[in-house]
């Protein structure tokens, strides 16, 4: 069972007579969570990532319950002496999968990504864009327990990024950690379960953690019907922000547009499973609503 990574006063500074970037860092970070990391350039956000990721050792403290971890860095060294399938095959093979596990998960990813075009492309040949598909399809290949961002959205064109969105939901309902960084406070709006903010040093919690997705988060609102009495599964309630039962009997799920395919899959994945009735975005209910006739309830 995988158990809770742990920073208990961690500090980590360069050189034996080098400033603190951090110090007093305590952190917690449970299977299945999702948690942002903020805070103003040079504060020592990247070096936070690096210890989580096990890049950089603290320079004082300890560090327990380290899960298998995956990490995509600020800057990602793309002149690399690969193609980019043979790049991410190699790194399929050191994080344990066979050879053609490998290889297929590479195919995959980059197919997902939008670079299946660039497999047979010498990394040093890439885009800027590209090469970061390649960064981040390599992070995600062998499904690690944690998964490190570091401003990982940067230089992806948008259907990379709503790609790397749901790779994102798709790891922690799987009951992976995913720790990010991100310029963008737009990035996953609402989604997270804690957000840290490095400040001189120190990591406090930031205010207003697990909020509802703002407008700038959108949601999606799945209709749904299980077996009679039937509860949604675990993992579909854990990533939704509300449910209701409509007068008709269907469930109504809102959940953050970037996990909606996931929330769909574990449905209709279920066993038995669900039946989907409608999918459509959220709309704000005003107040004090009159029950609805949905879509699906006048063609009954």
């Amino acid at each position: 069972m995988q158990r809770d990574l742990r920073l208990t006063g961690v500090g980590r500074r360069y050189g034996l007579r080098g400033p603190w970037v951090l110090r007093g860092v305590d952190l917690t970070v449970p299977p299945g969570s999702l948690t942002r990391v903020e805070g103003a350039n040079g504060t020592g956000k990247s070096t936070l990532l690096r210890l989580l990721a096990g890049i950089d050792a603290p320079t004082e403290g300890r560090v327990t319950g380290r899960p298998r971890t995956a990490y995509v860095p600020e800057r990602f060294p793309a002149a690399l002496p690969f193609t980019a399938t043979g790049y991410l095959t190699h790194l399929g093979t050191v994080h344990g999968l066979s050879r053609p596990d490998a290889a297929r998960a590479a195919d995959e990813w980059l197919e997902r990504f939008g670079a299946a075009a660039y497999a047979r492309t010498p990394m040093a040949e890439l885009s800027k864009g590209s090469s970061q598909k390649v960064a981040v399809a390599q992070a995600l290949l062998a499904g690690p327990e944690l998964l490190v961002l570091d401003e990982a959205w940067t230089g992806l064109d948008t259907d990379a990024r709503e790609e790397l969105d749901r790779a994102v939901a798709e790891r922690t309902s799987a009951g992976a950690a995913v720790v990010f960084v991100d310029h963008d406070p737009r990035r996953l709006a609402g989604v997270p379960d804690a957000v840290y903010r490095v400040s001189e040093g120190a990591l406090e919690p930031h205010t207003g953690e697990r909020s509802s997705p703002s407008p700038a988060g959108p949601s999606v609102v799945v209709e749904a019907r299980g077996p009679a009495g039937a509860e949604p599964p675990a993992d579909a309630r854990a990533m939704t922000t509300s449910m209701a039962r409509t007068p008709s009997g269907t469930l109504r799920l809102t959940v953050p547009a970037s996990r909606s395919d996931v929330l769909l899959r574990t449905l209709l994945g279920a066993r038995p499973p669900w039946h989907v009735v409608a999918v459509g975005p959220a709309e704000p209910l005003p107040a004090d609503p009159e029950p609805r006739e949905t879509k699906a309830d006048s063609c009954r």
